[in-house]
């Protein structure tokens, strides 16, 4: 492990359908369809029409595999399917339809992604080859720390009632009830 590197990197274009849209409200349908490890540079090439539907070579990202989120790329691994997640984000005024942003192996980072509402994260199926990639670089590095049980101290609380109570009642029967002005 001493030779290990602490993050690998590949090129990946991601291929990305652009449909009609169903409702008023949206005139395409933009989906993540494909990765191509490997690919050279590309910004919204077309690759393939059929009818309306049109399929674009949208990007060539940088997929970097970091040592740290080796657990994350397990998790992935350990999916029906494992995937890419590829975050696309809508700029106003740009001449693309979409900016592809990032692509990553942790599902992890996906979900951040997905959680801020402003971007537009699709999963997409990993080829075997890539599965591989990423097996071997996660096996290299991810260490099963195990469950550690936290073992409780033997100092007791219960012993002193401290604070028990409103401290502007004075007897030591109901110091639950609530304080009362005295009337003169």
């Amino acid at each position: 492990m001493a030779g290990a590197a602490i993050h690998i990197e590949m090129p990946l274009g991601v291929v990305v359908r652009k449909t009609p849209g169903v409702t008023r409200w949206a005139r395409w349908n933009w989906t993540a369809v494909a990765v191509l490890p490997g690919a050279g540079p590309a910004d919204w090439v077309e690759l393939r029409r059929e009818g309306d539907a049109v399929e674009y070579h949208a990007a060539t990202l940088p997929l970097t595999l970091w040592a740290a989120e080796a657990e994350a790329y397990m998790a992935n691994l350990a999916d029906s399917q494992p995937s890419i997640y590829l975050v696309l984000r809508d700029e106003a005024g740009d001449k693309r339809p979409l900016d592809a942003v990032l692509v990553t192996a942790s599902p992890f980072e996906g979900q951040d992604y997905a959680d801020t509402g402003e971007e537009i994260v699709e999963k997409i199926p990993m080829t075997e080859g890539l599965i591989a990639w990423v097996r071997d670089f996660a096996l290299e590095h991810y260490r099963d720390d195990g469950f550690v049980k936290r073992r409780r101290d033997r100092k007791r609380v219960d012993l002193v009632e401290d604070g028990k109570g409103d401290a502007r009642i004075r007897q030591a029967s109901d110091v639950y009830r609530a304080p009362r002005r005295i009337l003169q």
